[in-house]
């Protein structure tokens, strides 16, 4: 049984490509049933998200199962095939496993260390195990590949520091006043960094966001969706009084928040303290504003540096993950090879045996009558000679099984002697299983 996984991310294709390569969720069902119908699919996951496209299978052949997948996206997706390969990636064995771990631990996302993409690649599991889709090596693979992910992010942390601004706004704000769900937050400007903002704030505890913007309309919309609530930017100042955080955000091309306001802002807060993040560039904040007594100010220069530490940090943690990575790949590539090889020694045994039944027997009917003695004495040279003609190769076979070529040489052993393994098919069976599917698809 040998596996492969192929697909495409944010890295090998552009977004128009990826939409046409995607799996709604109301579409998952259908299309792992179309594909595990391909006689050379075993098993299958689709695991689908905005920055990846991604088909892992367990295939009876590896070039045969590659090519299914290839199909299989152009057909369902309507997509050229040779278009479909100038963006995909294909790993195979080793490679593939690796590439799967490191997916799991967050290693291969946009941004190092993700924590979501666990998240989905567990839902892609589960569905596909729901649809009756996998099989026992994908099984173990995935089943693995999610204790290897959660293991990488208790070992070494890697999610845990903040590497985009808008997080690392939040993440201050956590460090400065504790748990946030206790105090309030106004949120200046409507955009796409004030929206990540607010998202961050809400999953951190805080009810609800207040949003001041120049148009009322888009600080409602924004606050909507986060179930705060919008106020008029002529109240910005009236609402700090009561505030305990404020990020802003504006596309201004000057400062919105003035240091004498502000001043009489903090006169009002009767010695309160305030946390004032401002990420916006041009700056929205005056400067002076962080030299108020009471105030804490931030801009995204602070931000940055944090960031930056941060990715270092990631980057550090990313070093320990590879080699988790690395040592739970050996533990599965000594599970699978296993799994692909004792079923081929276990049938070599039996092909040998078979041979020296009929051919003892043929022996034993031309001898004529023999004495038990001499009878035993045939027997147990017969049996000599097969354990002793089958001894090396199946003692190199076990060994090769445990290096990277080690399916190659199940393969060949299965070639030389036409094995018929239990549970692998034959050449001849894929050859006519390809057949059918061909006729079927005519």
């Amino acid at each position: 049984m040998l596996i492969t996984v192929v697909g495409l991310n944010h890295r090998t294709a552009p977004v128009e490509v990826r939409e046409k390569l995607s799996f709604p969720a109301h579409t998952l069902k259908g299309a792992l049933r179309r594909l595990k119908s391909y006689p050379v699919i075993e098993g299958c996951v689709i695991l689908s998200t905005c920055n990846r496209t991604e088909i892992y299978a367990a295939a009876i052949e590896m070039d045969e199962g590659i090519n299914a997948i290839w199909d299989f996206m152009s057909r369902w997706s309507g997509v050229n095939i040779s278009e479909i390969k100038n963006f995909t990636y294909c790993h195979t064995l080793y490679d593939m496993i690796r590439h799967t771990f490191r997916v799991a631990s967050g290693l291969d996302s946009m941004l190092l260390g993700e924590t979501q993409i666990l998240g989905q690649l567990r839902t892609a599991y589960i569905d596909a195990v729901e649809y009756e889709a996998t099989n026992r090596v994908i099984n173990t693979l995935f089943q693995l590949a999610l204790t290897v992910g959660k293991r990488v992010r208790t070992e070494t942390g890697i999610d845990r520091n903040a590497v985009s601004i808008s997080y690392a706004a939040v993440e201050l704000a956590k460090q400065y006043l504790g748990d946030l769900n206790k105090h309030r937050v106004l949120v200046i400007g409507a955009g796409k960094m004030s929206e990540l903002t607010a998202r961050h704030l809400v999953d951190n505890g805080i009810p609800g966001v207040i949003v001041s913007n120049r148009s009322f309309d888009r600080a409602a919309a924004l606050a909507a969706r986060f179930n705060g609530r919008a106020v008029n930017f002529s109240e910005l100042y009236k609402y700090m009084e009561n505030t305990d955080i404020v990020i802003s955000c504006t596309a201004a091309s000057h400062t919105v928040v003035k240091t004498e306001e502000m001043r009489r802002v903090m006169e009002k807060r009767n010695g309160k303290k305030i946390f004032m993040v401002d990420i916006a560039v041009p700056r929205d904040i005056e400067p002076e504003v962080g030299k108020l007594k009471g105030v804490t100010l931030y801009d995204i220069d602070d931000l940055k540096t944090v960031v930056d530490h941060n990715l270092t940090e990631r980057r550090n943690a990313a070093n320990k993950a590879e080699s988790i990575i690395e040592e739970e790949l050996e533990k599965f590539m000594k599970w699978h090879s296993t799994q692909f090889v004792i079923p081929t020694i276990a049938t070599l045994k039996n092909w040998g045996e078979e041979i020296k039944r009929k051919e003892l027997q043929r022996a034993l009917n031309r001898l004529g009558e023999l004495s038990e003695h001499d009878r035993k004495v045939v027997s147990s040279l017969a049996n000599s000679i097969v354990n002793q003609m089958l001894h090396v190769p199946i003692t190199q076979l076990k060994k090769y099984a445990l290096t990277v070529e080690g399916h190659l040489y199940t393969e060949i052993m299965q070639n030389l002697f036409d094995l018929d393994v239990p549970g692998q098919k034959s050449k001849k069976q894929l050859e006519h299983g390809e057949n059918d599917k061909h006729q079927m698809i005519k």
